[in-house]
């Protein structure tokens, strides 16, 4: 395993996500901390579902809520914060959650 993935294994924790607003972002608890801010709303990285309004967003998010609502993610490295959503790695059952949607890679 090279030093990349041991650094993101490393920073992973767990979460239970506990709403569902569109197909590409989600609230959870307990809340993160990066970068001396603070939130409960996630944006994961690796894809991009369409906005609700559009065609395919009521699909994609009612896909996530199938998928992770009430469950238990792993967030991995954070890239930035976007609208007051984390921008990281999502994995759910080991998987990265963008390899759920490949259709909106």
């Amino acid at each position: 395993m090279n030093k990349e993935n041991t650094e993101t294994k490393r920073a992973m924790v767990s979460f239970t996500v506990t709403s569902v607003i569109d197909g590409d972002t989600f609230d959870v608890t307990p809340g993160w901390k990066w970068n001396n801010e603070t939130g409960t709303r996630i944006r994961p990285a690796g894809y991009d579902a369409p906005e609700l309004e559009r065609i395919g967003g009521q699909e994609a998010r009612h896909k996530l809520s199938l998928l992770v609502y009430r469950e238990t993610v792993e967030l991995g490295r954070a890239y930035r914060i976007d609208r007051g959503r984390l921008v990281c790695e999502v994995f759910f059952r080991g998987r990265n959650l963008a390899e759920y949607f490949p259709e909106c890679g």
